[in-house]
């Protein structure tokens, strides 16, 4: 089978045990659903919820020079008028004039071919006429035919001529154009830009005066608030600012999961720094968020660094790195790295009349510090780990699926399984599960079915170690704990149960 099927038939199944086990649901899924709208389950939530967990704590929460924030996702429209998005956050895109289908234009590979072009048609029973020119694309011979149904088609549905005898063909050659629909290769409308800000109204009147947005980033939230942070926390640069929560991009063409949607949770920092010393920073922040993601259990194989080729760079941007991930769907980006210069104080000071500048103490000198951004997607981050963590073993009746979570990033660290439902083994698991739960460890009981089966639910989960309440515990005071990958099985006393699982977590960092 061609790989392209066997990465197709993979993500498949990954969104098939997703939905069965209780990580992402189809949002409205009972009304149809939403495109590429998506609502995280019980598992899920707890999946995201330690990705954010662990950035928070690496990014912001062990290090002296990084504090939070939480800015509003309504904010004074004139902060997307000075940022730039106002009048340049935008897409160019265009329609399939045939299907309806909108593509962005800069996401068309470019096609080489013959375009055919017909002045019109008629249906030569009816006399129905159409004098509208149409265009197809053919990349190569063999397609002259099918260009010709695409043609026939067209005059059909949007002109209803039924039995279209096509009008004035000629034939023109190409190269690397991007004016054709890349599903039936029929001409695209003229491309326009499309403004990607959600737009709302604040108050009962539904006027221009009215107008809000939903924020597009969280960034900007941060840059408007650098002055305040300053000095209520007294920080000297080098230091940042970081936060974590939603925004939303009215997206053109949204998709491949929850990769891609129009509402998503940004994990953003912005790291102030002086001009001069923003090249050693960004080089830092680069190698940092990249060792992140191995160390949280992404394999180095399926991460890689791409820098931008100048003529791809942000107009503020002095330099980007995208860490791309080895998703099933192809290699996309994760997370940026963006050195961003001083262009966003200094567009928010020109907008607002502000200073936003900083007052270096050993120099006696104000200036605008530089920023460096890591800007990381949680929603994105969260299917990294779920894809990469995803395993199929064994054969036949033996074969099992299983998510080999990183220890910080499972949603359950622990499960507690009675073998029996009698001779008081569901109450000794209760007791110890709530033991669990109440030293803040993410734990579930389960007492239906047969072990093995619980077993198999729970590796599906990607819990990291199963713990089964036996006749030894009844009898010994002992409990056996099972390795989600590697199935090795430990006794131990039921009294320690807690602490070996606490130092595992530990060691993980994970606790």
């Amino acid at each position: 089978m061609p790989r392209a099927g066997r990465e197709d038939d993979k993500m498949s199944k990954i969104i098939s045990l997703a939905k069965r086990r209780g990580f992402i649901f189809q949002s409205s899924e009972i009304y149809g659903g939403l495109t590429s709208c998506w609502d995280y389950g019980p598992a899920g939530v707890e999946l995201k919820r330690n990705v954010k967990n662990a950035w928070w704590r690496s990014v912001i929460a062990e290090r002296e020079d990084v504090v939070g924030l939480d800015a509003s996702i309504l904010m004074h429209p004139k902060v997307w008028k000075s940022s730039g998005h106002l009048d340049g956050f935008s897409d160019p895109m265009a329609d399939c004039l045939l299907t309806g289908n909108r593509f962005r234009t800069d996401h068309i590979e470019p096609q080489s071919g013959t375009v055919l072009t017909f002045t019109g048609a008629k249906d030569a029973k009816s006399g129905k006429e159409s004098d509208r020119e149409y265009k197809v694309l053919a990349t190569h011979k063999a397609q002259f035919d099918k260009a010709r149904k695409t043609a026939r088609e067209y005059y059909k549905v949007k002109h209803g001529i039924e039995k279209a005898e096509l009008l004035g063909e000629t034939m023109e050659e190409v190269t690397n154009t991007t004016a054709f629909s890349p599903e039936n290769g029929g001409l695209l409308s003229e491309v326009r830009n499309f403004n990607l800000l959600f737009r709302t109204f604040m108050g009962p009147v539904e006027d221009s005066s009215a107008t809000v947005y939903l924020r597009p980033e969280t960034a900007q939230g941060i840059f408007v608030n650098f002055v305040n942070v300053q000095r209520a926390t007294r920080k000297k640069i080098p230091f940042g600012i970081g936060q974590v929560g939603k925004s939303f991009r009215n997206e053109i063409t949204p998709g491949n999961y929850t990769f891609r949607t129009r509402e998503f949770e940004q994990m953003e920092l912005e790291f102030f720094v002086k001009p001069g010393t923003d090249e050693e920073w960004y080089s830092y922040w680069r190698d940092a968020r990249y060792q992140w993601y191995i160390n949280h259990g992404i394999a180095e194989e399926n991460l890689t660094l791409r820098d931008h080729a100048e003529d791809e760079l942000a107009h503020y941007a002095k330099a980007c790195v995208d860490m791309e991930y080895k998703f099933p769907f192809g290699w996309s980006e994760l997370e940026g790295v963006a050195n961003r210069t001083d262009f966003d104080l200094k567009a928010h000071s020109e907008g607002s009349g502000k200073h936003l500048t900083y007052f270096d103490e050993q120099e006696n000198t104000h200036y605008t510090p530089y920023v460096i951004e890591p800007s990381a997607g949680a929603d994105r981050a969260t299917l990294a780990f779920l894809c990469d963590a995803y395993r199929e073993e064994g054969e036949g009746k033996g074969k099992r699926k299983l998510l080999s979570f990183h220890p910080a990033i499972a949603p359950y660290k622990v499960a507690v399984l009675p073998l029996v439902k009698r001779d008081g083994m569901p109450e000794r698991a209760q007791a110890l599960y709530t033991e669990f739960l109440q030293n803040g460890i993410s734990a579930q009981m389960e007492a239906n079915s047969s072990i093995g089966k619980r077993y198999a639910r729970q590796d599906e989960i990607g819990t990291c170690w199963c713990i089964t309440i036996d006749t030894d515990t009844l009898e010994q005071g002992t409990v056996t704990i099972r390795d989600r990958d590697t199935k090795e099985q430990v006794t131990i006393a039921e009294s320690e149960a807690l602490s070996w699982i606490r130092e595992k977590l530990i060691a993980a960092k994970a606790l």
